[in-house]
């Protein structure tokens, strides 16, 4: 067995009690995301591929402190310790824990190599288009949030309540996301995926008016 389904394998073994929105499927989603963008900007496949695996390993740890425990830089170091098992070289293991402590949207860690940039977007293209719509409606669903609102006011709301729709984190975060890619083909499937999610919430706040 080779070392990306070695990793592949252990990676997996992390998210056993991960949530639906945010479980091992995600992981590969953003794996194939990374080889995809990796290949057309000719990064370091390896280095990604094992990054893409390993970023979300601590995903447990921030659910389970509210927070308070970083997921990527609590993720880089769990990483470190499992690629040195493997006797990787030191100089990947550097560049894999940079790709994954930076590549968290609300970090102060910025992504300095091609590799880290790759990551970073692939996680967020992830919480848009079709996707991402399926996520944060099951998201809104794991936390007992209602269907819709479509005159929510966002500073007069909170997360994890019942007003924290899918909207609600549309309006907040993921709309914003195509200003933040890094990548010139991040940046083209941004584009292509907030107006998708654009045009169905354009279509939803209609269809709740009975206008269609």
């Amino acid at each position: 067995m080779d070392l990306i389904e070695q990793i592949k394998k252990e990676a997996e073994t992390f998210h056993k009690n991960s949530k639906g929105s945010h479980g091992w499927d995600h992981t590969l989603r953003v794996y194939n995301l990374c080889l995809h963008i990796g290949k057309i900007e000719n990064a370091n496949l390896e280095i990604l591929q094992l990054s893409s695996l390993l970023h979300d390993i601590a995903r447990s740890y921030e659910d389970k402190s509210k927070g308070q425990i970083c997921h990527a830089k609590k993720g880089a170091e769990l990483a470190e310790k499992i690629l040195s098992k493997y006797n990787l070289e030191e100089e990947k293991i550097k560049k894999i824990s940079h790709c994954i402590n930076t590549h968290r949207s609300r970090g102060d860690n910025i992504p300095l190599t091609k590799e880290a940039k790759i990551l970073f977007d692939a996680d967020k293209l992830d919480a848009m288009g079709a996707v991402g719509l399926g996520r944060i409606f099951l998201f809104a669903g794991e936390i007992g949030s209602k269907l819709h609102d479509k005159n929510i006011d966002i500073n007069n709301s909170e997360e994890y309540s019942k007003d924290d729709t899918a909207y609600r984190e549309y309006l907040i975060k993921i709309r914003f996301l195509k200003d933040r890619m890094l990548t010139n083909e991040g940046k083209k499937l941004a584009k292509e995926r907030h107006e998708f999610m654009a045009n169905f919430f354009d279509r939803m706040n209609k269809e709740v008016d009975g206008e269609i």
